[in-house]
């Protein structure tokens, strides 16, 4: 393992603005679209004029179903034509995979999904969860793909709608996304001949389409509220005079709409079996038509007070009649709604904002339809939430306002994005050192130096995590790599440079360089999969939890730091004065050397001794290597007094 001592610190952020500038040069050749690549729909839009516009595909509607399924006869179906079939086909019918992307199969929400999904889902060589079919041999697809066949519509869609070809957009993605779940959006967007000039946040684009599309130059504190299918997230924003800045931002990688069609559906599979006695959960058919129906019935209760969910011949014999009212809902979702106000609560306290301060908020994402949630987030923040701007359009408008700044059609808007958690290294004895923290404005670099712990250290592990906790084990690796051919001096010599530099997308290069010889060595970060629900609990919340328990295994490993270091120092000065030590009192040193050393060795693999033992074994050395350097230094003038 790699070891790395602190030795100093600076920090740059980008010029935001000149970034803008240098990719409107490349994008000036055609118009840049905005592209919401959702859940449960996917919207394209482009500036027209001043405003944005959100485009309709060729059945009229100006949001197209983010579903794709493969037939036996070899075609591809996207959007509306794709959903028309998914009974029939549901083994072939992939939707909701946005919530896959970037994640690994071993990953909790992973599995939990696939008990629920009615196709298959299989663990790629890579470990990352891909979607397979019944078709062509089984031929498998990464949720990028299908990804990118959706992109690869919404692209098809603007080329019709403004009859030209388009090759450059903007791409939302949750802002709780990680590094891997943001290469995997902007690779599925290059996969279908998109260059993708950027990937921004969706309650930030969302932000963009309310500051311009709804009041006049607004200006103030907003909260952007976004829940849709299968993602939530929250953000709070300063808007002065055209520039958009992120304060802070949290979420829930897997919490949307999704969560409760599984709860309509479970509570439609129970009535059915009390009723009839026979249990539907086997019949993929059966479970798909009650999916599609749950989805009917609850964006109907978004403006009724009452719906019957009706399925003729669920079974050969038996029909499904089931009424259902708001309320019956409403109680049904109270768990899910709440799971929403705990990352509101973070974000507030991150962007040391009260609830009182919050001048807006704006509500995103089809889920906010619904009365419960607008009426539970009107009662925590105490103000009506806005809603001029069609929440399921928002997303889509913002990112099409985005690329108009990025392509230099509107000059008067500046976007400052934040990264969602801490990003850092791990340094000797396991201690994580923060380099970036949370909610830092990005495109930023930051530089640290460091140095070797051990002598003769001719490479290093660089291990990258990311989280909110000092101690890299209870944080999430996202990236290694090594730096080679380090000249092999002794410890505390090498001059180590690591950067940092995260781009608009939010997406991490990692680099090291020796300074003496200008070796180098990097990576571009691809994280280990999505962010559950634990994880992001774990990296957040229990670092306020867990303080006092960190605190004790930081104060620990900062002792046994100090120990090797005193250790190491002995031993160098008992190198250059042996000739002048008592050899007697030199064994005795040395012995105790070892007993130390050993103590040391114990610490590092795990063994948390107590410190009072730590620092008892520091003073006893720090004391008998006292004496010994007294009474080699009275030796050493009393020989020089002789000689004169």
């Amino acid at each position: 393992m790699f070891r790395f001592q602190l030795k100093a610190n600076s920090r740059r952020l980008f010029n935001a603005s000149h970034q803008i500038r240098s990719v409107s040069k490349k994008v000036r050749s055609s118009k840049v679209i905005g592209i919401d690549l959702g859940t449960t729909n996917s919207a394209v839009a482009v500036l027209e004029g001043n405003k944005p516009k959100i485009l309709e595909n060729q059945n009229g509607d100006r949001t197209t179903p983010s579903i794709v399924a493969f037939t036996k006869e070899g075609d591809v179906l996207v959007g509306t034509a794709a959903k028309r079939q998914s009974i029939i086909n549901h083994e072939n019918t992939f939707y909701a995979t946005k919530r896959l992307i970037g994640r690994k199969y071993n990953d909790d929400e992973v599995q939990k999904d696939i008990q629920r999904l009615p196709y298959k889902v299989v663990e790629h060589a890579n470990g990352d969860a891909w979607l397979q079919t019944t078709i062509a041999q089984g031929l498998s697809y990464s949720p990028a793909q299908i990804g990118g066949f959706i992109l690869r519509e919404m692209k098809r869609v603007a080329e019709l709608q403004l009859a030209e070809e388009v090759k450059n957009a903007v791409i939302t993605v949750p802002a709780y996304f990680n590094d891997s779940q943001r290469q995997a959006t902007k690779k599925a967007g290059e996969l279908v001949g998109l260059n993708v000039v950027r990937v921004i946040n969706e309650p930030t684009a969302a932000s963009l389409a309310y500051g311009i599309g709804g009041k006049d130059k607004n200006n103030g504190i907003v909260a952007v509220y976004d829940l849709g299918g299968g993602t939530f997230d929250i953000s709070i924003l300063d808007i002065e005079d055209g520039v958009f800045e992120v304060r802070s931002t949290n979420g829930d990688t897997h919490l949307g709409g999704e969560d409760l069609d599984n709860i309509l559906v479970e509570f439609i599979l129970k009535r059915f079996q009390m009723k009839t006695g026979i249990d539907l959960r086997q019949d993929k058919i059966a479970v798909q038509r009650i999916r599609q129906a749950a989805e009917k019935a609850k964006i109907e209760l978004s403006h009724v007070k009452s719906t019957t969910i009706d399925l003729p011949f669920i079974t050969k014999t038996e029909s499904i009649s089931i009424p259902l009212t708001e309320e019956e809902l409403d109680n049904m979702s109270a768990d899910l709604i709440e799971r929403t106000i705990l990352p509101v609560r973070k974000a507030l306290k991150d962007a040391d904002l009260k609830v009182q301060d919050i001048d807006e908020v704006i509500l995103v994402g089809g889920m906010t339809r619904m009365p419960k949630i607008r009426n539970t987030v009107e009662n925590f923040f105490g103000i009506k939430p806005t809603t001029q701007v069609n929440p399921d359009e928002a997303v889509a408008l913002g990112a099409a306002i985005q690329g108009a700044v990025l392509s230099g059609e509107v000059k008067d808007v500046l976007l400052l994005d934040v990264t969602p958690l801490t990003l850092g290294i791990e340094t000797y004895g396991g201690m994580f050192s923060p380099l970036l923290p949370r909610n830092s404005t990005v495109p930023c670099r930051v530089t640290q130096m460091y140095s070797t712990a051990v002598d003769g250290q001719s490479s290093i592990d660089i291990n990258v995590y990311q989280g909110e906790r000092p101690l890299v084990q209870d944080n999430i690796l996202i990236g290694k790599f090594k730096l080679t051919d380090i000249p092999p001096l002794p410890k505390g010599t090498p001059q180590i440079e690591v950067m940092f530099d995260v781009d608009a997308d939010g997406i991490l290069k990692v680099s090291a360089r020796d300074k003496q010889t200008g070796k180098k060595s990097s990576i571009t970060v691809f994280g280990k999969g999505g962010l559950t629900d634990e994880e992001v609990k774990r990296l957040v919340d229990e670092s306020k939890q867990t303080t006092e328990q960190d605190q004790v295994k930081l104060n620990f490993l900062k002792l046994v730091n100090n120990l090797e270091l005193i250790v190491f120092d002995t031993e160098q000065a008992l190198k250059e004065i042996e000739s002048f030590v008592d050899t007697t009192q030199a064994d005795t040193l040395k012995r105790k050397l070892i007993t130390v050393k050993k103590m040391i060795d114990d610490a590092r693999k795990g063994d948390l001794l107590d410190q009072d033992l730590i620092k008892a074994a520091q003073e006893e050395l720090q004391e008998e290597a006292l004496q010994v350097i007294q009474k080699a230094a009275e030796r050493s003038k009393a020989q020089r007094k002789a000689k004169d």
